[in-house]
């Protein structure tokens, strides 16, 4: 049954009965790192807060897939303990905004039956994960954040959605977008404004802002997002979860609300946000290559994260991009990652490359010149007539009227790409922050002077290069994270540092107890 969850009402379901036969020591086995930590919100009873389900909604969905599959935890076990955990966090987090309750507990009953018969499972099987709601879902409202969507069911899943079910994988529900994936807070006129777990007075971000709540508040092991101008990455930085955007050209974008046409699409690609770097590392591979219909996708080769020596890897590293400082705090957190890979070997040099501020500016220019036609069309073919507040810039930000301005941006932005490329020669990663200050206060990302703050993320949209953000300090309560970056086609080199930096400085901690 589809939960059609009205704005603004908490999604309720009643907690479902463990396995008894199944011990509490082998149930703590299955969530191996899980650590057993109280989360955050004031709706977690103490009781809860140390049961087992903490440890099943903490631990990676690489570890869940090993213990499922060596049947140490049932894959309805941990269906069920994120359903308890949705119930217990999503009425403050408004994170998830639909639920496939019947289905996911019929498909994990499944999933656990064919591991009796010993049948042959996926790399994901009777793992459950959600799904931005940016992507078709088969039979599952996507609505886009876009009220003309309101009430739409797709007939078939995204290609994303569909991979990572042929893997095994169980579609637990939706999370929360702006409308049309298009801003930095996740607000819209459906389902409302989604809150960062680690405080609810802030913004989780966006556009992927549902996702990264709901998975750093451990209502779900990962989700598929995607990223036009940081979407992942923001989120992540703000919600200390792990988020990996590919390289432009990796990951097929149909049956995504922004697809493969048009002027967006080389900024765009889906990209798996999870607590942890390994997570990202076994995504990758199930989500990435041709899937015969969108026509950008490249069948390049992925190359294995593993492999990376860390001895004499050249990492070039800034807390100034030239557009915009970054806060101290996040400053802080490029010059802790640094060190670190310092220490493990790499030769680590503070330099910020020349071309960043230009290269920000053309895709900049070219991405306002054709937003608002593309924003309109979007609006209109689906039935939209009032659109929320963090969408209405697109609708008057001036269009290029001319094929002269037209076709210079896109000449001079693809001269400032292959002039960047040059980089590479100096360098084999970029060590920077994902953007210039920590979570904001609610509605502060709609300021206009802070929005060259995004910039750290938007100019590697521009360029298509692969990035992801782990989480590296604290502030207060909140996450800071810091961006991996590398060459095209290099995500071997950015999971692997990425993953360095996770050791070495923590990674993705649960929300502390009674900040929310």
């Amino acid at each position: 049954m589809i939960d059609t969850t009205p704005r603004n009402r908490p999604i309720k379901q009643p907690h479902a009965e463990t396995n008894p036969a199944l011990s509490r020591r082998a149930l703590l086995r299955a969530a191996v790192g899980g650590a057993a930590a109280n989360v955050m919100l004031p709706a977690l009873a103490a009781a809860e807060s140390a049961s087992l389900s903490q440890d099943l909604t903490t631990a990676s969905a690489v570890r869940l897939a090993s213990a499922i599959r060596r049947r140490e935890v049932s894959s309805v076990e941990v269906v069920d303990a994120c359903l308890r955990r949705i119930e217990a966090l999503n009425p403050a987090l408004n994170a998830i905004v639909q639920l496939n309750i019947n289905a996911a507990r019929a498909a994990a009953a499944a999933a656990d039956q064919a591991l009796r018969r010993r049948d042959h499972v996926g790399p994901l099987h009777g793992v459950p994960f959600t799904v931005k709601d940016s992507f078709d879902t088969a039979g599952i409202i996507t609505t886009a954040g876009t009220t003309g969507r309101r009430s739409l069911v797709p007939s078939h899943d995204a290609t994303v959605v569909a991979r990572l079910r042929a893997a095994g994988g169980i579609l637990l529900g939706k999370t929360n977008t702006p409308e049309l994936t298009l801003s930095y807070e996740t607000d819209n006129l459906v389902y409302g404004r989604t809150s960062n777990p680690y405080d609810l007075s802030r913004t989780s971000g966006g556009s992927s802002g549902g996702a990264a709540a709901a998975i750093a508040a451990g209502c779900s092991p990962l989700d598929i997002c995607s990223d036009t101008g940081g979407s992942i990455r923001v989120p992540s930085h703000f919600c200390g979860t792990a988020g990996l955007k590919p390289t432009s050209g990796r990951i097929p974008r149909t049956g995504h609300v922004i697809s493969y046409d048009g002027v967006f699409q080389p900024f765009t690609q889906p990209g798996p946000i999870a607590r942890r770097v390994e997570d990202l590392m076994m995504l990758l591979p199930i989500l990435a290559g041709p899937d015969g219909r969108d026509p950008w996708i490249v069948p390049m080769p992925l190359r294995d994260p593993n492999a990376v020596s860390f001895r004499r890897l050249r990492v070039i590293t800034h807390g100034d991009n030239g557009i915009r400082s970054a806060d101290a705090s996040c400053v802080r957190s490029v010059h802790d990652a640094a060190n670190a890979l310092a220490a493990a070997g790499c030769v680590v040099e503070e330099f910020r490359p020349s071309e960043l501020a230009a290269t920000y500016d053309l895709g900049n220019r070219l991405w306002r010149a054709a937003g608002s036609a593309t924003v309109r069309r979007i609006l209109a073919s689906s039935g939209t007539t009032e659109v929320s507040l963090p969408l209405r810039p697109w609708l008057n930000s001036p269009t290029a009227a001319q094929p002269e301005e037209w076709t210079g941006l896109l000449e001079q932005l693809d001269r400032a790409r292959s002039s960047m490329l040059s980089l590479f020669e100096r360098c084999d990663a970029i060590l920077c922050p994902p953007c210039a200050f920590i979570a904001l206060e609610h509605g502060a990302t709609q300021r206009e002077d802070l929005d060259s703050g995004f910039s750290y993320s938007e100019v590697f949209n521009y360029l298509g290069w692969p990035a992801a953000v782990v989480r590296c300090g604290t502030v207060g309560r909140l996450p800071v994270g810091v961006q991996v970056v590398a060459s095209p086609w290099r995500e071997d080199i950015v999971l692997a540092v990425a993953r360095k930096l996770e050791t070495a400085l923590g990674g993705w901690q649960p929300p502390p107890p009674g900040h929310a």
